[in-house]
């Protein structure tokens, strides 16, 4: 007990006589946001009184129970450079403080990216005499909680230190240090390579109910949840029982059981690819204090999310608004620019681009679009000057005062069908213009033809007039649909138009309207394949009416994604078999078996990349089995490592499961319908996949679509 009772007065005399220190971000030539009140906070003893001075305001304040303390200096217009002095047992001095504009600058790899590797770096360097300009990099760690402090310096732009600032705040900084003449900070929070969760705070996900999964994942891992809670009383119980088997075991000489694992699903998410992950390090620390707002410059790893990512986009904005406690500070946002993404369908990015659009629903927020200064062979365009001075631009027209600047590009207003025309309005759309002097480039209409064609743009005061050869009645069109798209509309300011679409795409009869002599087939099966499972059925059979010999067997496949056109593909062969009972999808019962080439091989699309024609050679692939991605059928030029144009099928006969019809000479799946019995999680698609399996074989890609048909006909005699 007297141990006890010293141990305790030597805790207590450690704790009073605690040194007052400072989170590990406050240092020389800091930058502190003017015109605001400036929280500055530390630790101490419990109860221990604080003294802060900055120039000639003095602020006492008290350490919590925990230690904590904080307090508000008054605010202060842009100057110094002051002394920060913070008083308590010790005293500490921070020198060279600047009163001026703090801007946090997030996001990935083009954020990160420093102006020693954008253009010209060694002109720039040269040129970078700004002391004024601020710059402090957070490093990069994770976190499975919030964490309280992180250690970074402050450095001073000059042309020894300027090249590993990020390009795109640096440049941002030097716009508006010319514009404002006041002291500018940059606090760079930034981490290449990384998805938009890792960077978001709980609190954001909990205000986007899209987001309830990534929120449940989260909060299993929290202290305070009753799961967590559970799981680790649990755990707790049983490790205490091994720890006793253990002890006996040691004792009795016998083998010792491994001990009981942590629950996977409540260990702290420390990876950086973790929701909260970085937030909980590298941005939470920074909470509370004061700047402007914030950029951002990130989407290249969740490029392929579409709008999911504008629910993202909300839960990371409106999260840090809440905890920082500014208000609707405000964020401006990089949309990514035009990239190959290897042999990605080209509309993924311009779905996502649409998404980066939508953002600018939540308050208070900018896009700055770069289709017109990116690389589309180089995911980091090396052009970060031109990005920071448009970002620049949209906090001196919002924040600044500048409301005769020009800060965006032209954006779509509204759209109105004139005869065989459509007229385009565009808000900022003074000046209208071609960049390059060209005709405008990557506008697409859709009319009776029911596919998107190029259009014709004509410039009409603020508004494009569109229109195309053959489309007579318009209904709807698009712009710069496409990943490699730069297009060359531009308004007066010199700022591209981002990428987006307009107009109601009716249903069209695509069999009908894109198959010559289709009148002549007649239907055999129809199948929605949003209902595939074990036990489908068709919404159309009329297999046991039809009579007569085959002479054609065809099969008619659309699919469409929320908010795309319909991608359709006919592929029509001579006869394999004149048993209708066995053209549809291949069942146990209907022992539907066929890896055979098939003749006089039709192929008409509108998906891109897909080889069209006629008399072609072809191969089809119908089981209710297993397979292997062995070219059993020695199809040319098919491989035995991917499942494509030729596998193996394999037991059991009541399967994985296949539909595939081939063009073997170009080495291309024309369609699949696979693994039916997954239902949502089928795999069905048009064309080569995009994925590792050329055949769409563990794609689940049924998923996706938002409506999938099938219509499987014949030509009698």
């Amino acid at each position: 007990m007297q141990r006890l009772v010293y141990a305790l007065v030597f805790l207590f005399a450690v704790e009073v006589t605690a040194a007052v220190r400072l989170p590990g971000f406050f240092g020389d030539h800091m930058v502190l946001q003017r015109e605001i009140p400036i929280p500055i906070w530390g630790w101490a003893a419990p109860g221990e009184e604080v003294t802060v001075e900055l120039g000639a305001n003095s602020v006492t304040g008290r350490a919590g129970l925990d230690g904590k303390w904080r307090v508000k200096m008054p605010a202060m217009k842009a100057g110094g450079p002051h002394v920060l002095s913070v008083a308590a047992g010790n005293q500490i001095e921070i020198k060279d403080v600047l009163i001026g504009e703090v801007w946090l600058c997030s996001g990935q790899s083009n954020m990160e990216w420093m102006v020693a590797r954008s253009a010209n770096p060694g002109k720039e360097s040269v040129a970078a005499e700004h002391p004024r300009i601020r710059h402090l990099k957070v490093n990069r760690k994770t976190s499975g909680h919030p964490l309280d402090d992180l250690s970074a310096a402050w450095q001073v732009c000059s042309p020894a230190t300027v090249a590993n600032f990020t390009a795109a705040g640096y440049f941002m900084a030097r716009e508006l240090q010319r514009e404002l003449g006041v002291p500018i900070g940059l606090l760079n929070s930034s981490w290449g390579g990384t998805r938009i969760e890792p960077w978001t705070a709980v609190v954001g996900f909990e205000q986007v109910s899209d987001l309830a999964d990534i929120l449940a994942q989260v909060r299993r891992t929290m202290p305070g949840d009753a799961t967590y809670q559970a799981a680790l009383e649990k755990h707790v119980a049983a490790t205490e029982a091994w720890a006793m088997a253990a002890k006996a075991a040691l004792a009795s000489g016998e083998p010792v059981q491994l001990n009981p694992e942590f629950p996977v699903a409540h260990r702290p998410l420390t990876k950086h690819t973790d929701p909260s992950a970085l937030y909980n390090a590298m941005i939470h620390p920074l909470v509370g204090y004061g700047m402007r707002g914030a950029i951002w410059y990130q989407g290249e790893s969740n490029h392929s999310e579409g709008m999911l990512y504008h629910e993202k986009k909300k839960a990371l904005v409106n999260g840090w608004r809440k905890l920082w406690g500014l208000g609707d500070f405000p964020f401006y946002y990089v949309q990514i620019a035009p990239f190959r993404y290897g042999n990605e369908d080209p509309k993924i990015l311009a779905r996502f681009w649409e998404a980066q659009a939508t953002s600018l629903e939540i308050p208070n927020t900018g896009m700055a679009v770069i289709s017109d200064i990116g690389n589309i062979n180089d995911i980091h365009p090396g052009n970060k000057q031109d990005v920071g001075r448009r970002l620049a631009l949209l906090a001196l027209k919002n924040d600044y005062g500048r409301s005769d600047l020009v800060a965006s590009g032209p954006m779509f207003e509204s759209m109105a069908v004139e005869g065989s025309t459509l007229r385009v309005r565009f808000a900022n759309g003074d000046g209208l213009r071609s960049r390059d002097g060209k005709s405008l480039t990557h506008f697409e209409l859709i009319g009776e033809q029911a596919e998107f064609v190029p259009a014709t743009a004509k410039i009409d005061g603020s508004s494009v007039i569109l229109s195309a050869p053959g489309i007579n009645q318009p209904v709807a069109m698009r712009f710069a649909w496409h990943k490699l798209a730069e297009p060359n509309l531009e308004n007066g300011a010199g700022l591209p138009t981002s990428a987006f679409r307009a107009g109601e795409i009716p249903e069209y009869d695509f069999l009908a309207l894109k198959v010559p002599g289709s009148e002549d087939l007649e239907l055999v099966y129809e199948l929605d394949l949003k209902k595939l499972s074990s036990k489908f059925k068709y919404t159309g059979d009329r297999s046991a009416e039809l009579k007569g010999e085959v002479d054609r067997i065809a099969y008619f496949i659309e699919l469409q994604k929320s908010g795309e056109p319909i991608q359709y593909a006919y592929a029509a062969m001579d006869p394999f078999t004149q048993d209708l009972t066995k053209i549809g999808l291949p069942t146990e019962a209907n022992k539907g078996h066929f890896q055979i080439g098939v003749d006089n091989l039709e192929i008409i699309s509108n998906a891109e990349g897909l080889k069209k024609g006629s008399g072609l050679s072809g191969n089809i692939e119908i089981w209710p089995n297993n397979y292997a991605s062995q070219n059993a059928g020695k199809i040319p030029g098919a491989s035995d490592s991917l499942y494509d144009i030729g596998d193996q099928p394999l037991p059991p006969l009541n399967g994985y499961g296949c539909l595939q019809v081939h063009h073997t000479a170009a080495r291309q799946t024309v369609f699949a319908v696979n693994n039916w019995k997954a239902g949502k999680y089928a795999d069905v698609g048009i064309g080569n996949s995009g994925g590792s399996q050329r055949d769409w074989t563990f794609s689940k890609s049924a998923q996706t679509y938002e409506s999938a048909k099938l219509r499987v006909l014949v030509r009698l005699k």
